[in-house]
């Protein structure tokens, strides 16, 4: 019998209820608010890491959150070197945990590219099969284009976890959550189903993760937004989080990981997973 998409996941992170933390990128070259020092951006992703791994999460997600405002679905070359080069340097300091890419805002083929060149284990999609209204335009699923680049490359191994109405957007034509992801997970094969509150810092509603778990029970689902200690019921309905505004300072999304709020979090988040 074959693996299921939920096994595959708990056997990458070794766990039933991974927590992801998130490296959120100083502005990158190209970006209007690059600073004009790479290795800044490096030395605040390696430090954000670090923090985030001594806590320890299980598995880190590096994403270009402050190269606003963002391209549709493809990125210059500039921001893809980048990348690779900051990214390079977090899977050498993860100690073999899991790390995801997302480059904003659904460059998927540049995410997956990245990811197997330096040997990161998933990517997120923001727009996998329902097209999504955006402060980018609109904005088509690519999952069909995605999973055979991703065949192309060689990179079966990459998972693809594809957000479910992402954040900062709203469907073009709506339709029930529970079609939408059983399409993701069956027909566009995505890996995981992420679902997300309205914008950054806002968790999804409870019975969005029940109805979505319902659907795909054999596919993981992940909340992608607003985890919190105050939040933390909300996991006990889906297969694992990542976190982002929830581990920086002061909560402020656009602070440094604060290795203290990692500490309460995950100890709280072991609670769940029981």
């Amino acid at each position: 019998m074959s693996e299921t998409a939920l096994e595959r996941f708990r056997s990458l992170f070794g766990r039933k209820k991974p927590l992801i933390g998130m490296v959120h990128l100083a502005p990158l070259p190209g970006a209007p608010r690059f600073s004009g020092r790479l290795e800044e951006v490096i030395e605040r992703a390696v430090a954000d890491a670090d923090a985030l791994c001594r806590g320890p999460v299980d598995g880190l997600m590096i994403e270009n959150f402050n190269d606003a405002p963002f391209y549709p679905d493809a990125v210059e070359p500039e921001t893809v070197a980048a990348i690779t080069r900051v990214a390079a340097e977090v899977v050498r300091r993860a100690s073999g945990r899991p790390i995801g890419i997302n480059i904003l805002r659904n460059a998927w083929k540049a995410s997956l590219a990245v990811a197997y060149v330096v040997g990161a284990s998933f990517v997120r999609m923001n727009v996998f099969t329902d097209p999504l209204v955006t402060d980018q335009g609109i904005l088509a699923g690519a999952a069909h284009l995605a999973v055979r680049y991703r065949r192309a490359l060689g990179a079966e191994r990459v998972l693809i976890f594809a957000d479910l109405y992402a954040k900062h957007g709203a469907p073009l034509a709506p339709r029930p959550l529970a079609v939408v992801a059983r399409d993701m997970a069956s027909r566009g094969l995505a890996d995981a189903v992420i679902v997300s509150g309205d914008e950054t810092g806002t968790p999804p509603r409870e019975a969005e993760i029940r109805v979505v778990k319902d659907a795909v029970p054999g596919c993981p689902v992940v909340v992608g937004s607003g985890v919190a200690e105050d939040t933390m019921d909300l996991l006990r309905h889906a297969d694992g989080a990542i976190c982002g505004s929830g581990l920086k300072k002061d909560g402020i999304v656009t602070a440094p990981v604060d290795p203290e709020r990692v500490r309460r979090l995950v100890a709280a988040f072991r609670t769940i997973e029981r």
